[in-house]
């Protein structure tokens, strides 16, 4: 299967990016990935939509390392994602990302593909999870991300959030245009030793991405701006990720993610 393409803006800026997933090749040489038991992937259908869920306990996960910098090269962060861990969780196993080092600006960034992907432009798409934040890693983050990734009809359709700390702001990332943009919706960072459950709602329309919605802990913040979707090659596929950003002190942190859910038609 094609594999999606990333770019970045400057890391030393903090304006850190999905990578480039080309660099695959590379994965066990430039990362460790702990896998624990997977809960296998199974599709069922709710109201004519396609429902993955509980992803973040399969075993499918990849990752390309420092990726989600310009160029994906240079220093690689120390990170890892551990599933099946007991506490906390809602469901009985959730999933731990961790990110450390020595290495400023940094990230760290995991994909996972998904077989039986529609072949045409999503009508709709949701992306949602529950995050969980020990206070430990309250204020460490650079940024926190996750997108999805269609490929059909001959373009990429980029759907990503990025929940910016220093910057205080909720922004999503204009594929074409290789950078991330802000929105009305601010961020002053999650409680932690909370769960807290997020949703990101999207379609397409023709060669536009359009970014609906975006829900936090039950408030919904309509958002409705359109990207141009950028033009490829033929083939399909679909993905979701989920990146971790150091700050300017490379301080450790990790997250805990759980009930993990894709929804399309």
């Amino acid at each position: 299967m094609s594999r999606p393409i990333y770019c970045s803006p400057n890391p030393n800026a903090g304006r850190s990016r999905f990578g480039s997933l080309v660099r695959l090749l590379a994965l066990t040489s430039i990362a460790t990935l702990f896998l624990v038991a997977a809960h296998a992937q199974t599709p069922y259908t709710v109201n004519g939509n396609t429902v993955l869920d509980r992803i973040e306990e399969q075993s499918e996960w990849k990752t390309c390392g420092s990726c989600g910098n310009t160029g994906g090269t240079g220093a690689v962060a120390t990170y890892y994602m551990s599933r099946g861990m007991t506490s906390p969780t809602l469901d009985g196993s959730s999933t731990k990302f961790f990110i450390g080092g020595a290495y400023a600006y940094k990230n760290a960034y995991w994909y996972i593909g998904h077989s039986g992907s529609p072949s045409t432009p999503l009508k709709y798409l949701k992306y949602e999870f529950d995050l969980y934040v020990p206070k430990a890693s309250a204020t460490a983050p650079q940024a926190i991300e996750f997108e999805c990734q269609q490929k059909a009809a001959g373009y990429v359709y980029n759907f990503a959030w990025q929940a910016d700390y220093p910057a205080h702001q909720w922004r999503i990332f204009n594929y074409t245009a290789k950078r991330w943009e802000a929105t009305k919706v601010a961020f002053n960072g999650f409680t932690p030793d909370k769960w807290h459950h997020i949703i990101a709602e999207y379609h397409t329309e023709g060669a536009k991405v359009v970014h609906d919605a975006l829900t936090i802990d039950g408030v919904r913040y309509a958002i409705g701006i359109r990207h141009d979707a950028k033009p490829t090659t033929t083939g399909h596929y679909l993905t979701n990720g989920f990146q971790l950003d150091l700050n300017k002190y490379a301080t450790d942190y990790k997250v805990y993610v759980d009930r993990m859910k894709v929804t399309y038609r």
